[in-house]
């Protein structure tokens, strides 16, 4: 079977957001095991610069969304960015997930030279915006992954930072989504 332009996409947002999920999942037993203010995860940040943990998980699960609707043209899942806690934003990512499996793969036939046009935001006080073209191919490859593998690691290095219990296979495979073999060594 070949790689459809659906799998290149969309594929590797699923898993990702699955293994997110479980990584939430062990951030939030990580606080209460060690009786520590979930909230304290919640506010958590890399840098003073930086979103805390809430606003990693609605950008890379914003970052997910617009792919499908750039691409697609479909309507982009309505999300509120106004989860909380830990519960909330395990729904929202589930809602998420959801949504991408929902996508049927037809959607995206023929799509990859589709022009793709992002606004980003300019420097404060400047009376320009930016604006980035890419073949739909090139933004799922070069901007639409990066953005989202941008802040599903970083939601991930604030549990680490806090402390909580994960690690580089929580993050890889923290669903289970890869059955590993016992071989015998060689």
């Amino acid at each position: 079977m070949a790689l459809t332009f659906h799998a290149l996409a969309i594929k590797p947002l699923v898993r990702g957001l699955k293994n997110l999920s479980a990584v939430l999942t062990k951030g939030e037993a990580h606080a209460v095991a060690a009786s520590i203010d979930p909230q304290e995860y919640l506010d958590g940040r890399l840098a003073p610069d930086m979103y805390p943990l809430p606003q990693q998980i609605y950008r890379c699960t914003d970052a997910a969304k617009f792919l499908v609707s750039r691409i697609t043209g479909l309507p982009a899942l309505s999300l509120p960015d106004t989860e909380k806690t830990f519960p909330e934003l395990q729904a929202r990512v589930a809602k998420v997930i959801e949504y991408l499996e929902a996508v049927d793969e037809k959607a995206f036939e023929g799509l990859e030279d589709k022009e793709i046009v992002i606004h980003t935001g300019a420097p404060p006080g400047s009376d320009f915006k930016y604006e980035s073209r890419f073949p739909a191919k090139d933004y799922v490859l070069y901007f639409g992954h990066p953005n989202f593998w941008f802040h599903v690691v970083t939601a991930y290095d604030i549990l680490r930072h806090k402390g909580a219990d994960v690690g580089k296979m929580d993050f890889l495979n923290g669903a289970g989504l890869v059955i590993p073999k016992a071989v015998p060594k060689e």
